[in-house]
């Protein structure tokens, strides 16, 4: 009887111990889900590398708003003079479809980015126009493939394919850092399943209870080509005004 109520009582136990591991969506839920602040004002370095190690850099003046429902960015260039008031604007909606559009100065024309455009690339970057923005977790199935620490961080592996077959990446493998609900790396695999890129975070910054990513790398294995986004005086919950964020201000630029 004692033996009986033993095995009970460890089964009990490995079952709330089991119970106690999210699963990967929940994993990818909080992730997303992540605090952030109301507002966001940055400068913004875009640093492109090619394989050759020549780069190029691309200063940008970064304001990023939360409304009820939608989180508006705005992306104004600043240098060097060929790209020089060029304007990215991207609305993501709480129900994942998102609005983006580009101002090119030397047309004098505001383009709205299509969805069949989300795989081009930004602006010679490795972000596509779809990287830009926040994937929702209800765009694709995920699974919680392992665990492992890197550089000192416990991250839980997430597998992550989208549920739109004619999506450019046929899945994604993330590793998310347990305590802080970040991504620490992600693999990009193309449609043919052949790893295409690297997304490594670098540097984040913490504002009490918000975490800003200040620094990552896109990194393009097939090509040997990467980018650098890094963030330096990084301002939150600053009041920035809703007009910022339409197609007027875009034409206008900062002045």
């Amino acid at each position: 009887m004692k033996n009986l109520k033993l095995i009970s009582m460890i089964l009990i136990l490995g079952g709330t111990l089991f119970g106690q591991q999210p699963s990967g969506l929940e994993i990818i839920e909080k992730t997303y889900n992540r605090p952030s602040s109301k507002t966001l004002e940055a400068n913004l370095s875009m640093i492109l590398e090619n394989s050759r190690g020549d780069q190029r850099v691309r200063e940008i003046k970064q304001f990023t708003k939360d409304f009820k429902g939608v989180e508006k960015k705005l992306m104004v260039f600043l240098k060097p003079s060929d790209v020089k008031n060029t304007t990215f604007m991207n609305w993501s909606f709480d129900d994942g479809s998102e609005d983006q559009w580009i101002y090119l100065p030397a047309l004098k024309k505001i383009k709205r980015i299509s969805s069949d455009s989300d795989s081009d690339y930004f602006m010679g970057s490795d972000f596509t126009y779809d990287d830009l923005g926040d994937r929702h977790p209800a765009e694709d199935t995920h699974k919680l493939i392992g665990e492992e620490t890197i550089d000192g961080y416990d991250c839980y592996v997430v597998e992550s394919i989208p549920l739109d077959e004619e999506y450019m990446y046929s899945k994604t493998v993330t590793w998310i850092i347990k305590d802080k609900w970040i991504g620490y790396k992600k693999e990009f695999y193309d449609e043919d399943e052949d790893f295409l890129k690297r997304l490594s975070l670098v540097k984040y910054d913490e504002f009490g209870e918000i975490i800003v990513l200040t620094e990552v790398k896109m990194e393009n294995v097939q090509n040997g080509h990467s980018t650098i986004m890094r963030l330096s005086d990084v301002v939150v919950d600053k009041t920035i005004a809703d007009n910022m964020f339409t197609e007027r201000m875009m034409k206008r630029g900062i002045r």
